[in-house]
């Protein structure tokens, strides 16, 4: 038996008005997700362990079967093993957000959807102007890249840009968890104004404003740890090799740790015109060669961030017609069975534009498994699925367990 787990990042969702009070899952034309559920058997999983908040780092530490109060270590040092960045003893990583602010409110986590040419150019910058034996700014993929800072303190009470667009940004800004931690959040507060002193006057910023784009004139920095700790998949579960494919170097730097090899696709972007395409194929090859393949896909996430119900219902659709159907379609003819697990990791309500903690629908489907009654999969149909509500690491325990 192989496995192959499609992560459909943020996917749930919650009714929407203007969709007949309907998720832009269940209004979506997805036949393929239809038919997995028909054919296979689906659930609900609760991926948010308690005391946690409901981010991406989280939920696929839990969907891929780790101990995430054991394991847990901050998104940038997850992020750092994508980039190639080495945490050392005595140093702490931070994913560094380029942001929008407008006035005293953060417009948005992702200064628009900066290009990452751009955000190269001005991380660099700040590197030059900001930079030095205690900061270290490094290039990512678009918004999201890295800070790195010696003898920092991880007691932090730091807040996700995604969670608060068009909130004031002053109260948001870093606490200690800890007097230990004080001195710490001093800094990167300080470092954040020094930020927005100097990149609104960047050429980069001026050219976006001009052309009516949101300019990146703040960092935003958040999500603290040290290296972490964490069994290769292949010692946890019945596998001997794995692969990851994302267009985000938080998921490629859990499958760095994860021990799942890292498979890069030209044209994935984290966006609604990502190469779907290409991701399925790259999933495909890799199937072939590996017992396990972690396909994950932001599109559904950054729609549900924008607050674009249509966007939303579009990546979905788009999921099914270019990813899954090609999947299910091509693994029906290997010789060797092949599980196919479906889900989100989160809903990420268009209402609100953040991550909620509720749990999420998944189904699974292989060609010997006994269905169960349902024939549709979405939000509240997976609800009644014969795999009932599942916690945590217990969904890949029942992935690997399909013989």
């Amino acid at each position: 038996m192989k496995y192959i787990v499609i992560l459909a990042d943020g996917m749930a969702d919650e009714p929407i008005a203007a969709f007949g009070n309907k998720t832009p899952l269940q209004v979506a034309h997805t036949p393929y997700m239809d038919l997995l559920a028909e054919k296979g058997a689906s659930g609900m999983l609760d991926t948010i362990p308690k005391g946690f908040s409901p981010g991406s780092e989280i939920a696929n530490l839990s969907v891929l079967g780790y101990d995430v109060p054991r394991v847990y270590e901050g998104r940038g040092t997850l992020e750092a093993a994508s980039m190639g960045v080495e945490i050392l003893p005595g140093e702490m990583a931070m994913r560094c957000n380029l942001v929008c602010i407008n006035g005293d409110l953060l417009k948005n986590h992702s200064a628009g959807h900066i290009s990452t040419e751009e955000a190269r150019e001005l991380i660099a910058f700040l590197n030059e102007k900001l930079g030095n034996d205690i900061f270290r700014f490094f290039p990512g993929v678009s918004y999201r890249n890295l800070l790195k800072m010696k003898s920092g303190n991880k007691h932090l009470r730091c807040q996700p840009p995604h969670d608060y667009p068009e909130k004031p940004f002053r109260p948001l800004l870093i606490e200690p968890q800890e007097e230990a931690a004080a001195e710490t959040a001093r800094a990167l507060n300080n470092l954040t104004l020094a930020s927005q002193e100097i990149l609104s006057k960047h050429p980069v910023n001026q050219r976006r404003a001009a052309e009516g784009k949101d300019p990146a004139n703040s960092i935003w920095t958040w999500s603290p740890g040290y290296r972490p700790q964490m069994l290769p998949m292949r010692e946890m579960f019945p596998m001997q090799s794995g692969a990851v494919i994302s267009a985000v170097d938080l998921i490629r730097g859990i499958g760095v740790y994860a021990g799942l090899e890292v498979i890069r696709v030209e044209g994935a972007t984290g966006l609604y015109d990502t190469n779907y395409e290409g991701k399925a194929a790259a999933a495909l090859k890799a199937l072939a060669e590996k017992d396990f393949v972690y396909l994950h896909i932001e599109a559904p996430d950054e729609a549900g961030h924008e607050g674009d119900a249509e966007l939303k219902k579009k990546t979905i659709e788009d999921i099914d017609s270019r990813v899954l159907k090609t999947i299910f379609e091509e693994t029906g003819k290997m010789a060797e069975a092949v599980t196919i697990a479906l889900l989100p990791d989160h809903p990420t309500p268009c209402a609100i534009r953040t991550h909620t903690r509720n749990a999420v629908p998944f189904v699974l489907y292989h060609r010997g498994i006994e269905p169960d009654d349902l024939r549709i999969y979405d939000e509240f149909t997976a609800r009644k699925g014969g795999f009932g509500s599942l916690c945590g690491d217990e969904l890949m325990k029942l992935v690997f367990s399909q013989k």
